[in-house]
C-alpha cells in the first residue's frame, strides 16, 4: 500500500498481556484480520513513540490513537480525550512516555490527530479483556467503517446508554 492510499492510521496503544490495557491491540488485530478501506493500523504497543516514524512514512490525513484510558467512567465507555487534559486527568498509564508527547509530535506532520480512550475495568497481568471493553472495541471498529470525525464518538456513548448498558 502506497502512502497516498492511506487516509487514516489507527495507532493502537497498550499491552495485550494486561487485561483491558489490551483494548488498543485488540482493535489492531481486528483491523488486520478484517481491514477497513482507507485505514491502516500501526501497533504502538507499550512504547508507541517507537513507531511514530512508521506513521509519518504513511503520510496519513488523520491518525486515531486508541488506548485504554482510566477516565473514571463505567468500563467500556468510549470518549475522545483532549490531549491537553491528559496530564490534568492524571491518566494512569502503562506506557514509557506520556501520550501528550506522542500526540504533539504527530500533530507536526498529520493534520488531524484524535485520541480515543476506552475505559478499562481490569488492568492486571494475565487477565483477559473484560466483556465491556471487548464490546467497546467492536463498537469502535464499526464506527471506523463510517468515520464521521471525533464528534461522532458521542453517538457511541448515547447508543450504549440507550441500550441500558
Amino acid at each position: 500500500m502506497k502512502p497516498s492510499d492511506i487516509n487514516g492510521v489507527v495507532l493502537t496503544v497498550g499491552n495485550s498481556m494486561m487485561g483491558d490495557d489490551g483494548a488498543g491491540p485488540l482493535l489492531g488485530e481486528k483491523l488486520l484480520r478484517d481491514p477497513i478501506p482507507g485505514w491502516t493500523v500501526v501497533n504502538g504497543g507499550s512504547a508507541p513513540e517507537n513507531v511514530v516514524h512508521q506513521v509519518r512514512a504513511l503520510a496519513p490525513l488523520r491518525v486515531v490513537v486508541v488506548d485504554a484510558t482510566d477516565m473514571g467512567l463505567n468500563p467500556g465507555e468510549i470518549r475522545v480525550v483532549d490531549p491537553h487534559d491528559i496530564a490534568e486527568m492524571f491518566i494512569v498509564s502503562t506506557h514509557t512516555m506520556p501520550l501528550t508527547f506522542l500526540i504533539d509530535s504527530l500533530k507536526d506532520d498529520v493534520p488531524d490527530v484524535t485520541f480515543i480512550g476506552i475505559q478499562p475495568d481490569i488492568v492486571a497481568f494475565y487477565f483477559p479483556i473484560t466483556p465491556a471493553v471487548n464490546e467497546a472495541v467492536e463498537r469502535l471498529y464499526h464506527y471506523l467503517e463510517n468515520w464521521q470525525g471525533p464528534e461522532g464518538i458521542e453517538a457511541l456513548v448515547v447508543e450504549r446508554e440507550s441500550e441500558g448498558i
